[in-house]
């Protein structure tokens, strides 16, 4: 017990214990503890046109509605079962800012993210396809 009695102040070595208690706690709660994984994949680049999608090509693989400009990306199936599910955020090696999955390739591809690049097809075929390191916490 921490107090003696309801009028007196905790013992001297309590406070420095519930301080480290009350940081790991908000540490735990702020997902400070979630190792940050890593992968090298096959990066390339996509748009929202019927020629690269369906009939419905702002329409992500979960229903999402994608707009120009959106930090999104598609992750192929397996990287699901790693960890990158929908709404999961990511780095990519030589990229700006965190991206969020929100959409999913074609069934046929394996350790792939296809990067988001609204309707500007130029754009995505000269970023062309790569080899890049990416980054994401569980």
């Amino acid at each position: 017990m921490f107090f003696r009695s309801v009028d007196q102040r905790p013992d001297s070595w309590a406070l420095p214990w519930l301080a480290v208690l009350a940081v790991a706690l908000c540490a735990s709660a702020c997902g400070a503890n979630k190792p940050e994984r890593s992968m090298i994949v096959t990066v390339a680049a996509y748009n929202s046109v019927p020629s690269q999608t369906d009939s419905q090509p702002s329409v992500a693989a979960w229903g999402d509605h994608l707009e120009p400009g959106m930090k999104v990306v598609a992750v192929s199936r397996d990287l699901l079962a790693e960890g990158l599910t929908r709404g999961s955020s990511l780095r990519i090696e030589g990229l700006d800012g965190e991206f969020v999955v929100l959409d999913k390739t074609a069934a046929r591809f394996k350790r792939r993210v296809d990067v988001y690049m609204g309707v500007d097809v130029e754009r995505a075929k000269q970023f062309g396809i790569r080899q890049l390191r990416i980054y994401w916490s569980e």
